[in-house]
């Protein structure tokens, strides 16, 4: 099946959205982000977002400049932050007349079997209902030391969990490139063959800012596990969702592994 193909088939979607696209000066893009969101909801396509921001939306409240260090700090930034998250999300979402649904999750809860049924059972009776559950991972109970890192991770294995046809990992970069993209050496990747090492692309590390955790690093290793477990994945700017919706060709496509 060709990438547009497999897109236009996708019934259901898991899409993820990193601190930085949603915060600070990318704060205007979460009206477009919604509005993209719904017009897929709208035509019938089940939707589950998979938001960062808690943190960085709450340490203003705090008075912090930057992304606290210390876990207590992080824990009440989300405490505050998640709230704040939650609220705007729904109001914009009621413009288009959809409810949605919190669901936090810890890394305990997708490797408890018991944990991992319930919250299946929640986000499925969300989708049913016509809902668009939102997930992020639970800050204020995780560890430095138990916890997702990035929910990069987190969409992957959400995308897994509730079988979804298509993830989609949102960013501020367009695609995925074999250098980074204002080296002049870049060179855009439109498709990722599945078991594609990567090896003439320079990833770099995983990055830690004044608003979140990811980069391309972790983008390639969450779109990796979806992958493996047969589900496609495209990694496109955040504010191109609605290009993707309307079914324009945009960002980077992985082919998934398939399964008998």
């Amino acid at each position: 099946m060709t990438t547009r193909a497999a897109l236009d088939a996708a019934s259901r979607i898991v899409v993820k959205v990193g601190s930085s696209s949603i915060s600070g000066e990318r704060e205007h893009q979460v009206p477009g982000l919604v509005d993209a969101l719904a017009a897929w909801r709208t035509a019938g396509t089940e939707v589950v977002l998979v938001s960062s921001g808690a943190i960085a939306i709450g340490a203003p409240f705090l008075k912090l400049t930057d992304r606290p260090q210390d876990l207590a700090t992080q824990q009440a930034a989300a405490a505050v932050g998640q709230n704040l998250l939650m609220s705007r999300y729904q109001e914009l979402f009621s413009r288009h007349s959809i409810i949605t649904g919190q669901v936090l999750l810890t890394v305990g809860d997708m490797e408890n079997e018991t944990h991992r049924t319930n919250a299946l059972r929640t986000m499925e009776r969300l989708l049913g209902l016509g809902m668009v559950p939102i997930v992020n991972e639970n800050d204020t109970v995780a560890t430095q030391e138990i916890r997702f890192g990035d929910n990069d991770r987190l969409a992957a294995l959400v995308s897994e969990l509730v079988s979804a046809d298509l993830l989609v990992l949102l960013s501020d970069v367009d695609a995925l490139y074999t250098h980074p993209p204002q080296d002049p050496r870049a060179k855009r990747l439109d498709v990722v063959a599945y078991g594609d090492d990567l090896a003439y692309v320079e990833l770099g590390e995983a990055m830690v800012n004044s608003v979140g955790t990811g980069g391309a690093v972790t983008k390639v290793s969450a779109a990796r596990m979806a992958t493996a477990a047969g589900i496609p994945t495209l990694l496109a700017a955040t504010d191109a969702l609605s290009d993707v919706v309307a079914g324009k060709t945009v960002g980077t496509w992985f082919d998934p592994q398939v399964l008998d």
